[in-house]
C-alpha cells in the first residue's frame, strides 16, 4: 500500500508514524521510489542519499519498537531535502559548481544536524544556481532545475531545487538559503510556502558563503504551520556561528489566532513598481482586501531609500562573493587543472576552468569594487545606503505589524528566456532590501495569475526577530486560499492502493 506521501503535510506524517499507521522504513522507501520515478522530469536532486534515509529510518523504528517514542523529535519520521550549499557528512557538497564537483561533505552543518537531531530523513542534495549566484537555478555548472507546474519554465534560483522538490511533492520539507531574495523568488515561482527567517535567527555555520552579512537559512513547506515546525526545529544560538541569537520562541504558537486588531503595511513605491505585471499586482492587492476583511488595518508605509537597495545590493553582495571565493585557490581544495608548470599558472587555470560564467562575473565585480580608489565611492556609500535602510524599515515598523508586498515582478519566466544578466537581476527587485536590512521575509502562495495560470506568491516582512508576526498573517491567508498544492502531474494518485 502506497502511503501518499506526496500530499502529506510533515505533521500528518510525524502523526501518522507515533499512531503506528506506518513505520519509517516505508515512508523512507516510498520518499526514494518517488524521488527515482519523479525527479527525471524536474532534475531537483544532485544527490540521493538512500544509505543515511535508510538508516535513519531504522534508528526512528528502533525507537518506536523500543517504547522510546517521546524522545523522537518533531520531525520524526519526515523526509527533508537540503541545497548543495549545506554539508552533510555522507553526501557530497557542491554548490551546482565544477570548482567543487566531488567534493565530500567533511562535515555537517548546525541547520542540517538540527533537523537529524529532530528525527528528520535525509533524502539528498538539491540543485541550485552555482555558489547561489542567480535567480533561475539555470547556472548550475549541472543543468537546470524544471519548475513542476510547467517544465518548460524556471524555478526560480538560487534554491530553485528546493521549491521545485517540495512543489513536485518529492519532499514535504527542504531547505534553501536566501541572500537576496533566493528563498522567497523560487516559493513564489513554485507556489510553495518560502520562508527567509531574521538574520541570525539560524546558524550559517556548514553553509557554504555567498555573501556572509545577507545570506539566512529557511524551510521551504506546502503549509504555514510545518514551515513553523522547521523553524522551531532550526532557530536558536550555535557557539559556532556567532550572529545566531538566542531567542527561542514557539512559531506555531500564534498561527489560529488571525489578523484582527493587526496592522499591515503597504509600500506605494513596491505597489507602482515598473516592471511589476499586472497579475502580480493584482494578487498582492486581493490578498490586502482578504485580510483587510479579516479584520486587520491596512495602512501605507514609506521606505524613501528603498530605491537604492538593488544597487547596494549588487555591490555589497559580489564584494562579500570576492571574499568568500578566494579560498578556492585549487591547493586546498577545489577544482584542479593538471599539467599546470607553476603555483599562479594553476591557480589561474582551475579558477577559470572551476567556476562558471555567472560566478567569474561577480568576482571580477567584487574585486574591481574592492580596489583602492574605487572602496570608497562604492562599498563605503552602498554600506551608507544599509543604514538608511535599515532605519527606513525599523520605522515603518514602529506603524504597522507585518508589510505585504509582492515577492517578484512576474510569474515564472521560460528556461533560456532572459540572457541578459541585468534583467535576471531584477527579478529580485522586490527581496533584497530586506536582506540588507537583515528583518525576516517570507512567500506565500495566493494561487495562479489570471494571464499565465502560474503561482504567485505575495510577501510577507516582519520586524527584525518577530517572524511570528509574518507567520500569523500568513496562516490567516491560507484560511483564504487553502494549502499550497503539489503540482499538476505530479501528486500522487496511487495513494491508498
Amino acid at each position: 500500500m502506497m502511503l501518499g506521501l506526496a500530499s502529506m503535510t510533515a505533521r500528518e506524517i510525524r502523526a501518522g508514524l507515533l499512531a503506528g499507521e506506518f513505520s519509517a522504513i516505508e515512508i523512507a522507501r516510498e520518499a526514494l521510489e518517488r524521488v527515482e520515478r519523479e525527479d527525471v522530469r524536474v532534475r531537483a536532486f544532485l544527490e540521493v542519499s538512500k544509505k543515511l534515509a535508510l538508516e535513519a529510518a531504522a534508528r526512528i523504528d528502533a525507537a518506536v519498537a523500543a517504547g522510546r517514542i517521546l524522545e523522537l523529535g518533531p520531525l520524526a519520521g519526515v523526509p527533508v531535502a537540503f541545497k548543495d550549499n549545506m554539508n552533510l557528512v555522507g553526501t557530497h557538497t557542491t554548490c551546482a559548481s565544477k570548482m567543487l564537483d566531488g567534493y565530500a561533505s567533511p562535515y555537517t552543518a548546525t541547520c542540517v544536524q538540527r533537523c537529524l537531531d529532530a528525527g528528520c530523513i535525509p533524502l539528498g542534495k538539491l540543485n541550485m544556481d552555482e555558489f547561489a549566484f542567480g535567480s533561475s537555478t539555470e547556472s548550475s555548472a549541472f543543468g537546470p532545475t524544471r519548475n513542476p507546474w510547467d517544465l518548460d519554465r524556471v524555478p526560480g534560483g538560487s534554491s530553485g531545487g528546493s521549491a521545485a522538490a517540495v512543489a513536485a511533492g518529492l519532499s514535504p520539507l527542504a531547505l534553501g538559503s536566501d541572500t537576496g531574495g533566493s528563498i522567497r523568488q523560487p516559493g513564489s515561482f513554485c507556489g510553495v510556502v518560502a520562508v527567509k527567517p531574521t538574520y541570525g535567527a539560524v546558524s550559517r555555520y556548514g553553509v557554504v558563503a555567498f555573501g556572509s552579512s545577507l545570506d539566512q537559512v529557511g524551510p521551504l513547506a506546502r503549509t504555514v504551520e510545518d514551515a513553523a515546525l522547521a523553524l522551531n526545529v532550526l532557530a536558536g544560538h550555535d557557539e559556532r556561528d556567532c550572529m545566531s541569537q538566542d531567542r527561542r520562541v514557539d512559531f506555531t504558537a500564534n498561527l489560529g489566532e488571525g489578523v484582527a486588531g493587526m496592522r499591515i503595511g503597504l509600500v506605494r513605491s513596491f505597489m507602482s513598481a515598473e516592471g511589476l505585471s499586472s497579475e502580480v499586482r493584482a494578487k498582492v492587492e486581493e490578498a490586502a482586501a482578504k485580510l483587510e476583511a479579516a479584520g486587520a488595518k491596512l495602512e501605507e508605509v514609506e521606505l524613501p531609500h528603498v530605491k537604492a537597495a538593488m544597487s547596494a545590493y549588487y555591490v555589497l553582495g559580489p564584494c562579500e562573493a570576492y571574499s568568500n571565493l578566494s579560498r578556492f585557490d585549487a591547493v586546498r581544495y577545489g577544482h584542479r587543472t593538471p599539467g599546470c608548470e607553476s603555483l599562479a599558472e594553476q591557480y589561474e587555470a582551475s579558477r577559470a576552468e572551476g567556476f562558471g560564467p555567472e560566478a567569474r562575473r561577480r568576482i571580477m565585480l567584487g574585486c574591481y569594487l574592492l580596489s583602492s580608489g574605487v572602496y570608497d565611492r562604492y562599498y563605503y556609500r552602498a554600506q551608507q545606503i544599509r543604514t538608511l535602510i535599515t532605519r527606513d524599515y525599523a520605522e515603518a515598523f514602529g506603524k504597522v505589524d507585518c508589510i505585504l508586498a509582492p515577492v517578484a515582478p512576474t510569474t515564472a519566466f521560460g528556461i533560456g528566456e532572459i540572457g541578459d544578466p541585468t534583467e535576471m537581476y531584477l527579478a529580485d527587485m522586490f527581496t533584497t532590501s530586506i536582506n540588507i536590512a537583515g528583518n525576516g521575509g517570507m512567500s506565500m502562495p495566493v494561487g495562479l495569475g489570471c494571464e499565465s495560470g502560474l503561482p504567485v506568491g505575495v510577501q510577507l516582512i516582519a520586524p527584525a526577530f518577530r517572524d511570528e508576526n509574518m507567520l500569523r498573517v500568513a496562516a490567516a491567508l491560507e484560511r483564504e486560499y487553502g494549502a499550497a498544492l503539489v503540482a499538476p502531474g505530479f501528486a500522487d494518485e496511487r495513494a491508498g492502493e
